[in-house]
This record gives structure tokens, C-alpha cells and sequence, in this order.
């Protein structure tokens, strides 16, 4: 007897285990194949055949009606037993929030009373009729559309589980009031959760009897037209439905990598997904040598990360974000390593060794998919993987790339002497330096340039002279001895002459503290570029912002400030406009120079600067 009544007692902590733990997306998946079975469809009662003279099509018709009441049974469960009862007890303040019991529930109430006062009154109504017209195909074609309130709840059905098992957890009186309405009869012995699948397998089941019905009409039957495009709407709605269910499983494996890579508030984004992620081979450049990193690939995004020794919390540390945006990719053909590849974004350029040939090609194909799928959605970057040179010969970058994306870097073991001046090296005297601009091995002379690189966020960087020279536009005097640096030479008030807007604003500190007024201006000859002077007659600015790729956000006023954001990566300002009507001609232009539309709008002056600074 005591063992019985062990056994009795794990099976029942058992069964509650599986209550807390809710339903996993795969268990909501496996309903799927579950309805395609027939045992939850009613087992034909003999009587109501009479003797089988009854048509095949209008005992299918009684089926959809006879679930249906069914149906609305386990709807009014949800609606009127346990969301009333459980929303009452949140009123009196004594077991969750009111906005627990609401988001647990979603649009169940809608959805009862769609069928409860629409849905199953119409199919009464026309079985009832049946004798003189014969047909339910016009009543599902009229009211398919409004099943598509389904998606909400389908959404929402991952999330209302865990809210469930929480709140049991934390709130006894919440999991005594389930519990003791999970005993009444009307549950037939099932949970909560149980009940509330019911609707996400709700449309899935019309489908199946639909289709049964349309293959059981006889070929002149009145009802085939509608019952076919009535099918065609079902199919539609059990889409959507099923979109909704792989979108909640794309968001929760897309939450359990953000876990893994420590929730870095710039990379945790709902629009991202995840095309591929592997250990990967880098190979340095200077030892000639590999360590072991892993990359995540996303579709807008490449993440170059470190596995941690010690993994309290992040499992991964994120130590480069290369962005698709004009990537490339290509094989190398390196002895020294093999199953090599080289990816190049604007932000790095890195060499990367596979464990085989097959891994590197899957690698490759990733990444082209990713580029492909990343310039389809836009019209500013041309095609970056077609016509790729497959040999490794190492080539300046072409004029129009130098300075905008990451260079291939020469191995410091490929070279002997400086690349651009001839010296050859040695271990004390000529040591080697890489040009940050085309990649190049130079000595020190030689690269005792800086300049700003736009794939760098615009710092500057050591660069030999033909780069810094091509950068700049400035003559290197022979003998060296004037250091020359880059500037935005021109004025402000021959900018502000013209230009796609100007004005005065104020660009707020990091901590949005203090604040900086100056004279902000986009040239109409650089409309991708905002130019900030410290004063409307500056003889040169003092700040470039290139603003390709930066989004532009709309931030709430406060303090009577109207406040707006250029953000990108990690980087992000803040500006406060004057009024909120200059606030808006700011973003629109920023928005069109962000996505990379370099003639104003044809509606507004070219030259804007008629705001008094």
C-alpha cells in the first residue's frame, strides 16, 4: 500500500511538473499532426445515417456543425468560467494584475463571441434549411475573413503559458482558483493550457473537414463554387495562422542566442534573423598563425565572437560587428591554409579558415544569401558578389573604396620590404606597419599619415602617403616636415549658400545633460554628409557626420524640447531643435540622406537656411 501510494504521489508530481513547465512550441507543433489524424472527428451515428441514404456531403455539414457546437462549449469555458472568474479575484486585488488575466487571455472574448452569436447561429440557420438549400459554402465564405483574429491569439499562446506557470509559482491564491475550476466537471479532467489549444487547432480542423466536404460534393452540386473558394479562404486563414506560430518560435530561438551572447543592448533586435552560426579558424595576419573564434550571421549582421572561459551568463563575447551592407565574400586559394575565405565588410576585413571544404562552401553560400537578401531590400549598394576575382593576388582597393570599407591586410610574412617605398625591413630600424586605408606592409616614413577612414566612423587613421594623399587631396612636401591633416575646408556661410538645410541646434552630450549649439548644415554637393560649424560664419567645420545608414527617431518632447536622434551601432546623437516644425524638416532630410537619396525633396527650397539662428 505505501509503495501504491508512492507511485501515486510521483505521478502527480509528475503531471504538475509538466503543468509548470507549459507547452513548448514543439508540443504545439506536434498538434499539427495530430489533427491530421481522425480521432477527434465524431464517429458517424448510424441512426442519423438511416441506412446510408443520407448524402455524404451533409453528414460532413452536420460534423462542422456538431464540433462547432463543441467548440463554443470550450469557448465559453475559457471566456465566461475562467478568464470571468479569474478577472474578478485580479479586481479584488487578491491573486495576479488585471493586466496578467488580459494578456494570459488575449482576444479569447472576441473570439467566443464571433462564434457563439455569428459563426454557429449561421450554420444552425442553413442546416436547418438544408432540405431546400443545400450549401454551408457562401456561410464559411462570408465569415472566413474575420477568423484571422486568430493571430493574435496564436502569438500570444507561447507567452500566456509561461505567464501561468509564473504566476502559480508566485501567487498560491492564483494556482488554488485554476486548480479548483480544473476540477469541476465542465474541464473533463484537463488543465488550463489544455483548453486553451483548443483555438489554435480550431482552423487547422476546418480545413480538413472543408476539404472533405469539397471532395464529397457531386460535380453539379450548387455549392461547389462557393465551397471551393471558401476552402481557398480557410487555406489562407490557416496560413496566417501558421506564420504566427513559426514567428514565435523564430523570436524565442532569436531570444536564446541574445542569452548567449550576453543581451548587448545594440544587437537585441525583434527584426533580426538568424541565418547561420559555427566555430571558425581566424588567421592572424601578423604571426601567420589561427585561433579559434565563432561567428553569428545574421540577416542584417555579422558577429565576430569569442567563446568565454568562464561562462557566467554570456556564453560569448562579442568582439566585432561587421555589417551585410556592402560586404563580400570570396574563396582563397592559400596552400598554407586550406578551406580559406575572406569576408570583407566595411568595418574589418578578416581571413577565415574552415575545418573542410564542405563547411567552408556552406559558409560561403551563407553569407552570399545574406548579401543577396540584404541588397534586394535595398537600392543603395550595388551588387556585391558577382564578378569577384577568384584569385588571392593582393590589389589596392579601387579608388571608390578606399577609406569606406575594411581593407585585406598583406601578411607581414608575404612581404620583405615596404610596399611603397622599396626599404627592405629589418628587426630595430624598418619595422612593418600596415596602412589601415588599402592594407598594405609599410614603414614607419611611409605610413606617417592620418586620415579619416569613413568605415571607422570617420577617426583617423595611419595610412601611407598615395592613401592619405588620394584621402585628403593634400600635397606632401618633400622634405616632410609639415605634419598635414585632413579638414572640411570650406565655409559655412558658402556652404549654407547651398545646401539641402541649415540651421541652428543643439547637440546634446552623451548623458543628455549639456548641450552644444551650433550651425548644422547638408551641403547640396555632399547631400549624404552633415557638416556641423561652430558658428554660422566658420571658415570650416569642426564635425563631419557621414549619415549613410544611420536611422533617424522621433523622440517625445520634454521639457518643451524638441528632440530628435541620429542612431547606428553604438552610435548615437541627440539633437534639440528650436521648434517642432524644424524638427521635422531635419528628420525628413536626414531620412532621405540616410538611405542614400541625394537630391532634395522637389516640393521644398533647395536652399533651406531661412531659420534665424
Amino acid at each position: 500500500m505505501a509503495a501504491g501510494h508512492q507511485a501515486e504521489e510521483e505521478s502527480k508530481e509528475e503531471e504538475k511538473q509538466q503543468v509548470q513547465r507549459g507547452l513548448s512550441f514543439k508540443y504545439l507543433r506536434s498538434f499539427q499532426h495530430k489533427i491530421s489524424e481522425d480521432n477527434w472527428r465524431r464517429q458517424h451515428d448510424p441512426d442519423l445515417e438511416t441506412g446510408g441514404k443520407e448524402p455524404e456531403e451533409k453528414k460532413i455539414a452536420l460534423e462542422l456543425l456538431e464540433t462547432e457546437q463543441a467548440y463554443v462549449n470550450r469557448l465559453h469555458l475559457l471566456d465566461q468560467i475562467f478568464y470571468a472568474e479569474l478577472m474578478k479575484e485580479a479586481k479584488n486585488g487578491k491573486t495576479v494584475p488585471e493586466e496578467v488575466v488580459k494578456m494570459i487571455f488575449s482576444n479569447i472574448s472576441s473570439i467566443y463571441q464571433f462564434h457563439a452569436k455569428f459563426f454557429l447561429p449561421e450554420l444552425q440557420k442553413r442546416m436547418e434549411d438544408w432540405s431546400c438549400n443545400p450549401r454551408i459554402g457562401d456561410v464559411i465564405q462570408k465569415l472566413a475573413p474575420f477568423l484571422k483574429m486568430y493571430g493574435e491569439y496564436v502569438k500570444n499562446f507561447d507567452k500566456a503559458v509561461e505567464l501561468i506557470t509564473f504566476w502559480s509559482e508566485k501567487s498560491p491564491p492564483f494556482q488554488e482558483l485554476i486548480a479548483d475550476i480544473q476540477k469541476r466537471k465542465v474541464c473533463a479532467n484537463l488543465t488550463l493550457q489544455h483548453h486553451m489549444l483548443e483555438p489554435v487547432q480550431r482552423i487547422p480542423r476546418y480545413e480538413l473537414l472543408l476539404k472533405d466536404y469539397v471532395q464529397k460534393l457531386p460535380p453539379e452540386s450548387p455549392d461547389r463554387d462557393d465551397a471551393e473558394k471558401a476552402l481557398e479562404m480557410i487555406f489562407m486563414v490557416a496560413k496566417h495562422s501558421n506564420a504566427a506560430i513559426a514567428e514565435m518560435e523564430r523570436l524565442q530561438n532569436l531570444w536564446a542566442v541574445y542569452q548567449r551572447l550576453g543581451l548587448e543592448d545594440d544587437i537585441v533586435d525583434p527584426s533580426n534573423e538568424l541565418i547561420k552560426e559555427g566555430p571558425i579558424q581566424k588567421i592572424s595576419t601578423r604571426n601567420n598563425s589561427t585561433s579559434e573564434k565563432y561567428l553569428f550571421l545574421f540577416n542584417n549582421m555579422l558577429l565576430y565572437c569569442v567563446p568565454k572561459v568562464i561562462q557566467v551568463g554570456a556564453e560569448f563575447q562579442v568582439h566585432l560587428r561587421i555589417n551585410v551592407d556592402g560586404m563580400k565574400v570570396r574563396e582563397l586559394n592559400d596552400t598554407q591554409f586550406p578551406h580559406t575565405f575572406l569576408v570583407s565588410g566595411k568595418q574589418r576585413t578578416l581571413e577565415l579558415q574552415a575545418r573542410s571544404e564542405e563547411e567552408m562552401s556552406a559558409w560561403i553560400k551563407a553569407f552570399r544569401d545574406a548579401i543577396d537578401r540584404k541588397e534586394k531590400r535595398s537600392e543603395t549598394f550595388k551588387t556585391a558578389v558577382h564578378g569577384l576575382d577568384p584569385s588571392n593576388a593582393i590589389s589596392h582597393p579601387q579608388t571608390e573604396e578606399l577609406g569606406r570599407r575594411a581593407p585585406q591586410w598583406v601578411r607581414d610574412n608575404l612581404v620583405t620590404m615596404c610596399m611603397r617605398c622599396k626599404e627592405p625591413f629589418n628587426a630595430i630600424m624598418r619595422r612593418r606597419h600596415h596602412c589601415r586605408a588599402c592594407g598594405y606592409v609599410v614603414c614607419a616614413r611611409c605610413s606617417d599619415y592620418k586620415a579619416e577612414l569613413q568605415y571607422d566612423g570617420n577617426r583617423l587613421n595611419r595610412v601611407c602617403q598615395e592613401c592619405y594623399v588620394f584621402l585628403t587631396g593634400h600635397v606632401v612636401l618633400e622634405d616632410r616636415e609639415e605634419k598635414h591633416k585632413g579638414s572640411m575646408e570650406k565655409g559655412a556661410a558658402e556652404v549654407s549658400g547651398r545646401s539641402v538645410l541649415c540651421s541652428s541646434l543643439q547637440l546634446l552630450d552623451k548623458n543628455g545633460k549639456g548641450s552644444t549649439r551650433g550651425w548644422f548644415v547638408i551641403p547640396q554637393d555632399d547631400p549624404l554628409v552633415l557638416y556641423i560649424y561652430a558658428a554660422p560664419q566658420d571658415v570650416r567645420a569642426h564635425t563631419s557626420i557621414p549619415l549613410l545608414g544611420y536611422q533617424v527617431r522621433d523622440l517625445p518632447q520634454g521639457d518643451s524640447r524638441h528632440l530628435f536622434q541620429l542612431a547606428q551601432s553604438r552610435q548615437v546623437y541627440t539633437f534639440v531643435a528650436d521648434t517642432e516644425e524644424l524638427k521635422r524638416r531635419w528628420m525628413r532630410a536626414m531620412a532621405r540622406s540616410a538611405a542614400g537619396i541625394a537630391h532634395p525633396e522637389e516640393d521644398e527650397d533647395a536652399d533651406s537656411c531661412n531659420e534665424a539662428e
